[in-house]
């Protein structure tokens, strides 16, 4: 395990009251430029911040259960699995949504991406570790079955790390645990960081989970 994991914020860049953020994917999408929103990470970057607390915890994980690869789930313009990458972990990318994958790809051929809801998901292989970062749950118009889906893909004893803001309308840590219940995954941590914070209520929750 790296002794130190990186101290990004648990949410974007410029982070927003969370009863201000949208209610669904279109709406957030029509208010984001997706280039401006790939600079603020760099900028974040640029000013001495590291922007990349879900693979640090994510490459903790493996370092602590070693077996991948990983499905970076809702991956977006691919900011995760391409860290991910450079880590040297072995990482696809799925997003729904084809302009998210056209600039993932754009900016890292060399990966595998798909277009596809992670309700429908159907890959041969089977991962160690998915990881739903982003507000991924929230944003899913099928969260069951967005849980469902990426439970199918790990392997027994695989992990499944989500990250999301809590608010008014939007799912509570037990409604998530219910639907990882009901997929087959047990709860293993709470956190309120990617950082490992311990979760004592807020408005952040960084939840893992384990294929029984």
């Amino acid at each position: 395990m790296p002794d130190e994991l990186p101290t990004n914020p648990p949410n974007p860049p410029n982070p927003q009251n969370p009863q201000n953020l949208p209610a669904d994917w279109e709406s957030w999408k029509s208010r984001v430029d997706l280039d401006a929103y790939d600079a603020r990470w760099a900028a974040m970057a640029e000013a001495g911040h590291d922007p990349h607390g879900e693979a640090g915890l994510a490459q903790a994980l493996l370092t602590e259960d070693p077996e991948g690869p990983v499905l970076d789930g809702g991956c977006g313009t691919g900011r995760v699995a391409i860290e991910l990458d450079r880590r040297g972990i072995a990482v696809t990318g799925v997003d729904p949504d084809p302009d998210m994958i056209s600039a993932a790809r754009a900016k890292a051929p060399g990966l595998r991406w798909e277009v596809c809801g992670l309700e429908h998901l159907d890959l041969p292989e089977r991962f160690g570790l998915v990881v739903l970062a982003g507000n991924v749950i929230p944003y899913a118009t099928d969260r069951s079955g967005v849980v469902a889906g990426c439970a199918r893909h790990l392997r027994p004893g695989g992990l499944l790390l989500a990250g999301f803001t809590l608010q008014p309308g939007w799912p509570t840590p037990d409604e998530y645990d219910g639907w990882c219940a009901d997929a087959g995954l047990v709860p293993e941590q709470r956190w309120a960081t990617w950082q490992r914070d311990p979760y004592t209520g807020g408005d952040y929750l960084v939840a893992l989970h384990r294929r029984r």
